[in-house]
């Protein structure tokens, strides 16, 4: 996947309105085979600047087995900052999932989302691979940052700002 600087890619775009616009985000085409693409669960990113997977994950619940844990990965690291949620970042499904949208909006920063509503194998499986059992659940380069309140107290303290600005892939507007 190729990530290019978020500002200009949305002043190329014309997606860049202001500082405090919400669509700081790059459209990403994630590494989905042909199949899952003809599936039903895969649902192509649709919102201009949010990049959206609503599948792609495939089988398993967490099991434990590579593979499974391999899956999880991939979907983890679609994105240098991914959100699990229920629904999409235009139309938050619950208000802890629109408090981590407007707080990722707030700082302006480039990043992909994944409904859990749509995929059931992914809602359970990633409870288990994440040893979290809530959701949203927010992800830095692979690495799982936490739920609402802690996303929340990380961006009142600072600190989610510190750990996405020392992201080289992650950048702020």
């Amino acid at each position: 996947m190729k990530l290019l600087a978020c500002d200009q890619v949305f002043k190329e775009k014309g997606l860049l309105h202001g500082e405090d616009d919400s669509k700081h985000s790059t459209i990403v085409e994630p590494a989905i085979s042909e199949d899952l693409k003809a599936s039903s669960a895969f649902v192509p990113a649709g919102t201009p600047g949010i990049a959206t997977t609503n599948g792609g994950a495939g089988g398993g619940h967490g099991n434990g087995t590579s593979d499974s844990k391999a899956r999880f990965e991939q979907l983890v690291n679609e994105h240098p900052i991914m959100l699990f949620m229920k629904g999409s970042p235009t139309d938050p499904r619950c208000g802890f999932s629109r408090k981590v949208v407007d707080t990722l909006g707030e700082l302006g920063v480039d990043y992909g989302t994944f409904d859990i509503l749509n995929d059931d194998t992914v809602r359970q499986g990633l409870k288990d691979y994440s040893n979290w059992t809530t959701y949203p659940q927010l992800y830095i380069k692979g690495e799982f940052i936490g739920g609402c309140d802690i996303v929340l107290e990380m961006h009142q303290s600072g600190e989610l700002k510190q750990v996405i600005s020392f992201s080289p892939l992650c950048q702020l507007s």
